[in-house]
């Protein structure tokens, strides 16, 4: 038991070191690429180091949950990478304790985190939500600092055009300016030029102080003069001018109540509120435009006292338009055409505006849906990433920070294509909201399960040659034989006796291919009836593969090339398709792949009679070689 408890803290210590260090990483690598969306808008802003420092205290808090699936995964695969590299994993397997034992503490700490992961969603994510999108509008609004370019118009400051032609870095005078002035609008815009100025901020930090020396003003008089078709303006030259502009610099945070619509600042009960009441008010407008439909565009025709009797007498019980249209007059027709146009594009101008309304009505449910269900997919990929990245660390036994980074980026990467691309879709409303937001864990969840069953089970997955002779198998492809001289050899063929048991094969590959006519199409019921296995033809094979191993003993070169030409014989692909029975008749009854399988089958057969006399024609070489050798 004491054994136990030790291998526990030990496991748990080895997760918890590279958990620490891989999970601050990761948030790091999320804000830095977080900060990079904004960073355009937030440089040049002179903003204080408090104001920064909450910046990113908020984003890291937002960014918490999305860190913590990547930091448990890459964690896993180093933590279980190290254990299978170092023979330690196999260590405590051959000591008898089972991997669901072995993992058994760290998947408890992966299930705290995926509650604190919820705690952090739920509570404290949509305040931190708030304040940071608040945050971000009011670093946006804040006003950036002056530092006007030499050689082209600045335009930040609010109702100026300022050109500097050169700047003295050293003392800030700024030689020839060109002002443009509309804060008082384009027809009354004021143009001043100066040799030199200096710019300064009050001590407010609400103006700017121009200092102009050596210039002169143009003002443009309008506004005095309306009537006059010629416009005056007014000219001034001066030798010193100072003018204050209002621009103001410090920081104010914005009133955040207008993002109470959002769904990201709201926790699980709020978006519930909030998805009854965007219901109600969807059911309201729909109610309401039924009502306004069936007043206007649907109402029944209403006729006059003459139609009505006349269709009474007739006993009409439906109207024939085009009876009506048919009898018009060529003007009638025409203007009654007009005016159905001009009513039918103001129908659809109508409908388009409206629909506009249901279809963001729509959007805002689905979207407040579908942050509802992320809370708790994003929770559960901290634990369905710790069943990938620990049995995936225990197949590959790779540590440190190669494979495993890869291995851990390429399944991340996966995971958020899955989940972005599906949610997009589910909050087009071409998808189910619930199966879209889903998708990433219905997806990634049986991959856990599967590689978790195969570390328990030490099966080999990352083993490429098991998939390249299953496809071998899938498709036919044979390898080549390959027989090479030995350079020690211990018994010398003897080749009396393999003549004799050459001319055997021969004559058994001969008699078994006349017998059976290989070349002709099989039998349908037979193939998918018949489950044993042809005897002759894997007796032929034990034979032939026999002769090839002691015929590899001799030194003859030429005697080994020809043992290449030897084909490796598959003994059960020309009978039929599986040893059991019933599924071979179920594959014969479904009509597609019982007929595909049955060509398949053929084609083996059509190899098979090209193979026996590949291993007749080849055993005579070998017996005329060794005569004249030998």
């Amino acid at each position: 038991m004491l054994r136990i408890k030790k291998l526990d803290i030990f496991v748990l210590k080895s997760f918890l070191l590279l958990f620490s260090g891989t999970f601050f990483i990761c948030l790091f690598i999320f804000m830095m690429q977080f900060l990079w969306r904004y960073v355009d808008e937030l440089v040049g802003k002179g903003l204080e180091i408090n104001v920064l420092a909450q910046f990113f205290f908020l984003s890291a808090l937002t960014l918490i949950p999305l860190s913590l699936p990547l930091a448990i995964l890459l964690a896993a695969l180093m933590t279980f990478g190290n254990f299978g590299e170092r023979y330690e994993l196999l260590s405590m397997k051959a000591a008898g304790i089972p991997l669901f034992r072995i993992i058994r503490p760290v998947v408890l700490f992966c299930m705290f985190l995926g509650v604190m992961s919820f705690f952090f969603q739920n509570v404290i994510g949509p305040k931190a939500q708030k304040e940071l999108w608040t945050l971000l509008v009011s670093m946006k609004q804040k006003s950036p600092e002056v530092d006007i370019p030499e050689g082209v118009f600045y335009s930040d400051i609010e109702g100026y055009n300022i050109y500097v032609k050169k700047k003295d870095r050293d003392t800030g005078i700024l030689k020839d300016i060109l002002i443009y002035n509309f804060s008082d609008g384009f027809e009354n815009a004021h143009i001043i030029w100066a040799e030199e100025g200096k710019l300064e901020l009050t001590a407010d930090k609400k103006h700017l102080y121009l200092h102009l020396y050596n210039g002169e003003q143009f003002e443009n008089l309008k506004s005095q003069s309306v009537i006059s078709r010629n416009v005056p303006y007014r000219r001034e030259t001066f030798k010193e001018k100072h003018t204050l502009i209002a621009f103001d610099t410090n920081f104010e945070m914005v009133d955040g109540n207008f993002l109470n619509q959002r769904s990201d600042i709201k926790n699980m009960n709020e978006i519930s509120l909030a998805i009854d009441s965007l219901n109600m008010y969807a059911d309201s407008v729909g109610r309401a435009m039924y009502s306004d439909a069936m007043k206007t565009t649907y109402r029944k025709p209403v006729l006059s006292k003459t139609d009505s009797t006349k269709m009474e007498k007739e006993h009409l019980a439906v109207i024939n338009t085009d009876s009506i249209l048919n009898g018009m007059t060529s003007a009638q027709k025409l203007k009654t055409l007009n005016t159905t146009e001009m009513r039918l594009s103001s129908l659809m101008s109508d409908w388009n505006m409206k629909s506009y309304m249901t279809r963001d009505a729509d959007s805002n449910i689905r979207r407040h849906q579908s942050d509802w269900h992320k809370k708790i997919t994003l929770s559960l990929a901290c634990i369905i990433f710790f069943f990938i990245g620990a049995p995936l660390g225990a197949i590959i036994r790779k540590g440190g920070l190669g494979m495993p980074v890869v291995i851990s980026v390429l399944i991340f990467v996966l995971y958020y294509i899955i989940d972005s691309g599906a949610t997009r879709v589910a909050k087009s409303g071409e998808m189910n909201i619930v199966l879209g937001t889903w998708m990433s864990t219905i997806i990634l969840a049986p991959l856990g399960g599967f590689l978790t069953y195969k570390s328990n089970k030490d099966s080999v997955v990352f083993n490429i040659d098991v998939y390249v002779n299953f496809f071998r198998k899938l498709f036919g492809i044979r390898v080549s034989r390959h027989v090479f001289k030995k350079e020690v050899i211990i018994h010398t063929p003897d080749y009396t006796r393999i003549c004799q048991d050459l001319d055997k094969l021969c004559q058994e590959c001969e008699t078994y291919g006349e017998s059976h006519k290989l070349l002709g199409p099989p039998n349908y019921y037979q193939v998918f009836t018949n489950n044993k296995h042809d005897d002759a033809i894997k007796e032929i094979s034990l034979q032939m593969e026999g002769l090839v191993e002691e015929l590899s003993n001799t030194k003859d070169g030429i005697l080994l090339n020809l043992l290449n030409n030897y084909p490796f014989l598959s003994v059960k692909a020309h009978k039929s398709v599986s040893d059991n029975r019933w599924l071979n008749l179920l594959i014969g009854i479904i009509v597609p792949a019982g007929l595909l399988i049955w060509l398949n089958i053929w084609r083996y057969r059509v190899r098979l009679d090209k193979d026996l006399k590949t291993i007749v024609k080849n055993s005579r070489d070998i017996q005329e070689r060794i005569k004249t050798t030998f």
